[in-house]
């Protein structure tokens, strides 16, 4: 099948092409962002593969529809990125990656949690520059510690049994509670906030979780509670989260998801600098670790995520079963 990558990166590059040896799909490559601007470059392309931070608003899907494409393959999990609603209309099938490496993510959000606690990174910068002072790396035990888990999916499920395994308590959220491992506790949201030490997202991002850490959620919190975020940047509002750090209300957070990354992540701004102030005073603070959403950036996770790709639109082109298909929800 012809198929057009955009937002493609050197990194993943090498994993299609090694892949798609057992595929054989006819691939062409973009750095670009795919938005309404740039849906044009899919002429004579009947795949298009998507990325997180791609724009397919009903303006992109409808110039698609255009240009003859069938399948939108998207080589990530959310699909809130998607107008579904003008997918369905235009006939473009979407397909999606539902899972991959679960323990990639999970890990990524521990070694976030571990640096900020105990300043691995300032402790790194400081011996480069052969500074071998301790004075103000202290951090504190996770043991015995309580973790809030928002969202007990694989993700989920799998950072709690990491922290089970610190020997800490968990605390879990979720509309659908997975009992079947009995060292978590499921509690309300109110509950979650109040209690918890660390408090870690793990949901998808839809109209009823964007901004589920507002200035409401975070005056109900514990003093000193650290955030972690490795699930999506709309889940916190990034205004209130400013605050409550001025204000010294939480301890400190770990991003590895921004509400407005696009654009910025994924590309190089070393030269240019940024115009959002709200990501550049994240940055700035001495409690905040951010990184650029690289949390499932494994080769375990890559290789999982192309060879699904590849299977959805092999599946598509041969007319086999979709069981990735991603429909839209009427209301």
């Amino acid at each position: 099948m012809n198929v057009i990558v955009f937002s493609s990166h050197s990194y993943e590059k090498s994993y299609f092409e090694e892949i798609n040896k057992s595929f054989r799909h006819n691939i062409k490559y973009l750095d670009l962002q795919l938005n309404a601007e740039t849906a044009a470059l899919a002429k004579g392309f009947s795949c298009v593969c998507a990325f997180v931070n791609d724009n397919l608003n009903k303006q992109t899907i409808q110039e698609l529809s255009a240009q003859g494409v069938e399948l939108i393959s998207l080589r990530s999990v959310g699909f809130n990125h998607v107008d579904l609603k003008e997918a369905k209309k235009q006939k473009i099938t979407v397909l999606h990656v539902p899972e991959y490496s679960p323990h990639a993510v999970a890990e990524h959000t521990i070694a976030l949690l571990l640096t900020l606690n105990r300043k691995i990174h300032k402790a790194y910068n400081r011996v480069h520059e052969f500074n071998f002072s301790l004075d103000g790396l202290t951090g504190f035990d996770l043991y015995k510690k309580t973790v809030g888990i928002i969202g007990t999916g694989k993700i989920g499920m799998a950072m709690a049994e990491i922290m089970i395994g610190f020997g800490c308590q968990v605390l879990a959220f979720d509309k659908f509670p997975d009992n079947t491992n009995k060292n978590i506790t499921y509690v309300s949201l109110n509950d979650l906030y109040q209690y918890s030490d660390i408090i870690s997202l793990h949901i998808p991002l839809n109209k009823d979780s964007y901004h589920l850490l507002n200035n409401e959620a975070f005056a109900k919190m514990k003093k000193n509670v650290i955030i972690l975020n490795t699930s999506r940047g709309g889940l916190i509002d990034s205004s209130a989260l400013i605050n409550a750090l001025k204000k010294g209300i939480i301890k400190g957070a770990a991003l590895d998801v921004y509400e407005e990354e696009e654009g910025y992540f994924f590309s190089d701004f070393s030269e240019k600098g940024i115009d959002d102030d709200n990501l550049a005073r994240l940055i700035s603070f001495p409690n905040v670790l951010v990184t650029a959403h690289q949390a499932f950036l494994t080769h375990e996770a890559l290789t999982g995520i192309v060879t699904t790709t590849l299977q959805n639109i092999y599946d598509f082109e041969k007319g086999a079963k979709l069981i990735n298909e991603v429909h839209c929800k009427e209301n």
